[in-house]
């Protein structure tokens, strides 16, 4: 696990303004992840996942909740580390790059607000230290989101 990234994530998750700390723990995320190609949150909001603050290309602005790997892990409340999306049954390609997926369930007292997700324009990008790392940096999102 990555103690440093999560020191870091904590910190700035002090901001008391939500959006200002979110966008904020996105871009240092995405700066000191290496080999992706896209980093952001998925929010739920009408029976749906809409796209939060994100680093990268244009993306999906809303995904239904059970399609593609974010819909699915929202659906399922359960961590998704797909080595080859391409692979993947209903997989939504918003970026062609990208070949790997992590997606972390926004969880707090197993109620779900989301999803972090993150890809990769490598094959099986994703490692057992990446699930622990995001999804202890998911569980402070959790705690942010709910303030």
């Amino acid at each position: 696990m990555n103690n440093e990234l999560i020191k870091q994530t904590e910190s700035i998750l002090e901001e008391k303004d939500k959006l200002a700390s979110l966008c904020n723990v996105i871009a240092l995320l995405y700066e000191q992840t290496r080999d992706i190609n896209w980093l952001g949150l998925y929010l739920y909001k009408n029976k749906e996942l809409v796209l939060g603050p994100f680093q990268g290309k244009v993306a999906c602005t809303h995904i239904p909740i059970g399609r593609g790997v974010c819909g699915t892990a929202y659906e399922k409340k359960q961590l998704l580390n797909v080595d080859n999306v391409h692979n993947f049954t209903g997989h939504i390609a918003c970026d062609s790059a990208s070949n790997s997926e992590l997606v972390v369930p926004l969880l707090l007292d197993n109620k779900i607000y989301g999803v972090l997700d993150i890809d990769s324009p490598l094959l099986d990008r994703f490692t057992y230290e990446d699930e622990e790392t995001f999804t202890a940096v998911a569980h402070l999102i959790s705690k942010k989101l709910t303030e």
